[in-house]
């Protein structure tokens, strides 16, 4: 069976640690790379972020959108020194990786699967926690299964043993890149080394998948009911190949999938997102791809980056002798982001739900949450203890001035 794609694409995201106590070096970095730009956000240019993303999470995101075009210009007049030491301040500055003009690319042979590289951005949180977003987009006719198969390939393009895995050999046709070892130099040279994701047990060699896909609609009506097209979507929501045997049961018990309508269904597992949709009116293929591109890819990286936050503090409590900093951060991490909503949107407010179901989130926090309050019992305990023994100190002199009081009487 054949699904023809009337229109796709995906973005590979990338998540990587940079040091903390240099991070305003690292956004020196970026601002001196000739090819990035700051992405700068405007409240009625991007209206649909505005309306979309409640206050608090909004200005966490976006520090622009509340900047009219004056201040944004003004800050561009500053040296790069200080504008990376303003930048840090804010808790997330966006990057783009301008491309002079789309990259091209090949999986395979003669016959292999041609893809665009369309657009890079860098979104970097204040924490060191940071994000590449790579997206991507096939040429010519496709099907499902040729996204399964990029998909597949593509998301180890970084893997020190791709050559190793069985996968058709990725080439790149651009005058910026001549193979795929020079789009993965391009990445070790934003990213770094990535050392401080290892410390966190994160996969430095794989990214995180986030795609759409828009079918026919007569090809999802003569298929929707057929358990072969519950195994393409599984496979697609997976991250398989296309020729992977699938066993409905037993796989799609690590899928999770929400059917927004009959045409609209969305996959989630720990790996990644992805959405198929049948093109049975225009929306599905116009605005929802941009919707999904925007409200919903941002909200997703955010659910991302408090997952790897939350890690990253279970870190900082099994190595830190300053235990009151780090009760401070974890405290500071429930106050500003963990309590807070992210949107009104009620099917926004669904899918966060099930991001932090298959992520994790709310079985890390509930453990962080059990070590914060250990850590405090215990500092009390330790202060009550550290009180008592000067009670015991000062009662001794006492007792010993008395003595020594009733002595000189006599």
């Amino acid at each position: 069976m054949e699904l023809k794609t009337k229109y796709q694409y995906t973005y590979f995201i990338y998540p990587y640690i940079v040091d903390e106590k240099k991070y305003d070096k690292y956004l020196l970095k970026l601002l001196n790379n000739k090819n990035c730009t700051i992405h700068t956000f405007e409240k009625e240019k991007d209206a649909d972020l505005y309306q979309y993303f409640l206050p608090k999470i909004r200005n966490y995101l976006f520090w622009s959108i509340e900047y009219g075009k004056s201040k944004v210009d003004k800050l561009n007049t500053i040296e790069k020194n200080m504008q990376a030491v303003l930048l840090a301040g804010y808790p997330c500055v966006i990057f783009d990786y301008n491309l002079e003009k789309d990259i091209q690319g090949k999986v395979g042979k003669s016959d292999g699967i041609f893809f665009n590289i369309t657009k890079m951005q860098l979104i970097c949180f204040n924490t060191g926690i940071c994000f590449l977003n790579i997206k991507t987009t096939l040429e010519g006719e496709n099907t499902l299964a040729d996204l399964c198969n990029f998909n597949y390939r593509f998301r180890d393009i970084k893997s020190s043993l791709y050559n190793f895995n069985g996968h058709e050999n990725i080439q790149i046709q651009t005058d910026m890149f001549e193979s795929r070892k020079d789009l993965t130099d391009l990445i070790k040279q934003l990213t770094g080394t990535n050392k401080k994701a290892l410390q966190l047990n994160l996969d430095t060699d794989r990214f995180f998948v986030y795609s759409y896909a828009c079918i026919g609609q007569e090809e999802w009506n003569q298929n929707s009911e057929k358990e072969i097209f519950q195994k393409e979507f599984l496979k697609y929501s997976s991250v398989k190949p296309a020729d992977y045997k699938m066993d409905y049961e037993q796989n799609s018990k690590h899928v999770k999938i929400v059917e927004n309508s009959k045409y609209e269904l969305y996959g989630f597992t720990k790996t990644g997102t992805v959405l198929l949709t049948a093109d049975i009116n225009t929306e599905n293929y116009t605005k929802l791809p941009h919707i999904y591109e925007r409200q919903l890819l941002y909200s997703y990286i955010f659910e991302l980056y408090q997952k790897i936050y939350m890690k990253k503090i279970n870190l900082d409590f099994k190595k830190t002798k300053n235990v009151n900093e780090v009760q401070k951060e974890f405290i500071d991490f429930t106050q500003s982001i963990w309590i807070e909503e992210i949107t009104n949107d009620d099917f926004g407010n669904l899918l966060c739900n099930y991001w932090e179901n298959v992520l994790k989130n709310n079985m890390l926090y509930s453990e962080l949450k059990n070590k914060y309050d250990t850590l405090y019992k215990n500092a009390n305990i330790e202060k009550t203890q550290k009180t008592s023994n000067w009670i015991v100190i000062i009662l001794i002199i006492l007792v010993i001035l008395n003595i020594i009081s009733l002595f000189n009487i006599f």
